[in-house]
């Protein structure tokens, strides 16, 4: 057998002429850093320390601590529902140690966000919020807050997973979450989850306890919508027909009888008096399967279609009742803050 390798390597010198030298870790590295860096120096400054609770602490009532962003020159301040509470005294303290008095503009506990104003300020360094829906797993980002009391602390890693789904505190799945390994601890919450770019495009919420890389940031096109909720209205509004479920199996030989597919239903197991589901006909041991086209696998499902489009219109649901598929028009109405 011929062997042409040395004839082919002299004939093609220009090849060996235009391979770049390969890029040392060094200069990667730098690359990483002046991207932290950069973020680091821009969104910083917009990042406060939420405190609630009395300034002198005492027995009665307990302080807590978190973070937040601020998103406007005029103070509107992003956090997380869980750091407000039902705190009535909320103060903010920036980068520099300046403290100021906070007013709550709006809660929703179901995406464990909140709004508040920093009073009597102006021209504040704030960021702007991105586009959740173009990130990409494997993206750097970075999380600033003040993690345990320590002020001011930047962590940075990758977007792990999108599209994650938690339970919020108020027991409802917060959709369309950034999970991110990124290390975040108690304080963290509410602070931003940035991009290379500077844009928060979440905000930390939540981290599993005893797991390592494993934490959540609620998605900046979720806090968009919320904010513009809030500012609008003072809360988030949402549909409501009035009833308690869980989720359930359909047994097979009910599904195969009422010809439908589902494997899962939402039970319903109280009806609110005089509440549209009473008022549609709706009984406790109801299986809703299906409402205003939507298949139902769940009450987290269920949940989900009843958004702010659906209030005051009339819809169709299909329940199953003792093995029977039935068709009910149900009216939603708004949902009010506190149910």
């Amino acid at each position: 057998m011929l062997d042409f390798t040395s004839d082919i390597a002299d004939d093609a010198p220009s090849s060996r002429t235009t391979t770049s030298a390969p890029v040392g870790d060094g200069a990667l590295l730098d690359a990483y850093s002046n991207a932290v860096i950069d973020v680091t120096d821009r969104v910083g400054p917009a990042v406060v320390r939420v405190e609630t609770g009395p300034k002198v602490p005492n027995g009665r009532e307990r302080g807590g601590l978190g973070s937040g962003i601020v998103i406007s020159p005029d103070g509107l301040v992003l956090t997380n529902s869980h750091v407000v509470g039902t705190s009535k005294e909320i103060r903010l303290r920036d980068v520099e140690g300046h403290v100021g008095e906070a007013q709550v503009l709006g809660v929703d506990p179901d995406t464990d966000l909140a709004l508040l104003r920093a009073n009597g300020v102006r021209h504040l360094p704030y960021a702007a919020l991105g586009n959740s829906k173009t990130l990409r797993r494997g993206q750097l980002v970075i999380a600033i807050g003040n993690p345990l009391g320590f002020e001011s602390t930047v962590t940075a890693g990758v977007v792990s997973a999108l599209g994650r789904s938690i339970r919020s505190v108020s027991g409802r799945t917060i959709e369309d979450v950034i999970q991110t390994d990124a290390a975040l601890n108690p304080g963290n919450s509410g602070g931003p989850l940035v991009s290379s770019n500077a844009e928060v495009i979440g905000i930390n919420t939540a981290i599993i306890n005893g797991a390592q890389g494993i934490c959540f940031a609620v998605a900046s096109n979720t806090a968009q919508f919320v904010l513009s909720e809030i500012i609008r209205h003072g809360y988030v509004r949402r549909a409501y027909i009035g009833v308690a479920g869980q989720t359930a199996p359909v047994p097979r030989r009910h599904a195969v009888l009422a010809g439908v597919e589902n494997k899962m239903g939402a039970l319903l197991m109280q009806i609110e008096p005089d509440g549209p589901a009473a008022k549609a006909g709706l009984l406790p041991g109801d299986v809703v399967i299906r409402l205003d086209g939507v298949e139902i696998n769940g009450v987290d499902d269920l949940i989900r279609v009843l958004d702010r489009d659906r209030i005051g219109r009339r819809l169709a649901m299909d329940v199953l009742r003792l093995g029977r598929l039935r068709a009910i028009d149900i009216d939603p109405i708004e949902r009010k803050p506190g149910r």
